[in-house]
């Protein structure tokens, strides 16, 4: 039960709100600390998934070349399940409707040089044959080359639509800045194609260029961080609602 002040002039002043003040703050302290033991757990729950996406991921890129997915095939399962896959597929380049994507790569500025290719079976699926520097852009189709069947290894890579950051794609004027494969399809006139393109991988090309095998296979893990900074939060926020409540026991 509070109690009343009475000042000199005889004024009655109202019962203090500062114990109020006081189990507001606490109740907050124990909200917060849940919240952070919930975000912690969250992210210590991503930590796990991205460590099983890493190792399905690693399983595709160093297994045995399998053949492309057929359309029903993707149609039935989850894109992503196919992402990085290792595939061979063999078909006949046309080198005349091959486009330039601006890349930046551990060789350096230049362009991913991404071609068609069309299967034995019809389709036709990009190939990112691999980087080129800027003066090198006349020996990525050498000519008289193309009209042959060939076999190209490498990664399966979804599409990637729209272009770069803050840099769209400019088919009308053939200015690339990312691997869509939509976009390159209609610009290039071409029909019926596969949904993803295929990063080839290090065989070597005749005049050392394209450079293939050059993809970054990466996955940004902070979860480990981000979950140990939410315990630590909730391990603070804990420990001042114990101080604050001794605090008060001892007044």
């Amino acid at each position: 039960m509070g109690t009343l002040d009475t000042s000199k002039d005889g004024a009655v002043s109202a019962p203090s709100s500062k114990p109020r003040s006081f189990l507001v703050f606490r109740g907050f302290l124990l909200f917060a600390t849940l919240v952070f033991l919930a975000l912690g757990t969250w992210q210590v729950q991503r930590l796990f998934w991205k460590l099983d996406l890493v190792a399905r991921v690693d399983a595709r890129v160093h297994a045995e070349p399998t053949a492309p997915p057929t359309d029903a095939e993707w149609a039935s399962a989850d894109p992503s399940s196919f992402e990085y896959r290792h595939v061979t597929a063999k078909g006949v380049f046309d080198h005349s409707k091959q486009a330039f994507v601006q890349a930046v790569t551990e060789l350096g500025p230049g362009f991913w040089v991404v071609t068609p290719l069309t299967l034995d079976d019809g389709r036709v699926v990009f190939v990112n044959r691999g980087y080129v520097p800027g003066d090198k852009r006349d020996v990525a189709a050498p000519k008289g080359e193309g009209a042959s069947s060939v076999s190209v290894t490498g990664l399966l890579r979804l599409s990637e639509p729209g272009g770069a950051f803050l840099r769209s794609n400019d088919p009308a004027g053939d200015r690339w800045f990312s691997r869509d494969v939509e976009a390159l399809s209609s610009a290039r006139g071409i029909g019926p194609h596969a949904p993803y393109f295929i990063d080839a991988d290090a065989t070597p090309n005749p005049g050392s260029y394209p450079v293939g095998g050059l993809t970054v296979v990466q996955f940004r893990n902070s979860h480990l961080t981000y979950a140990l900074t939410w315990y630590a939060l909730a391990t603070m926020a804990i420990g001042a609602f114990i101080w604050l409540r001794r605090g008060r026991a001892l007044d």
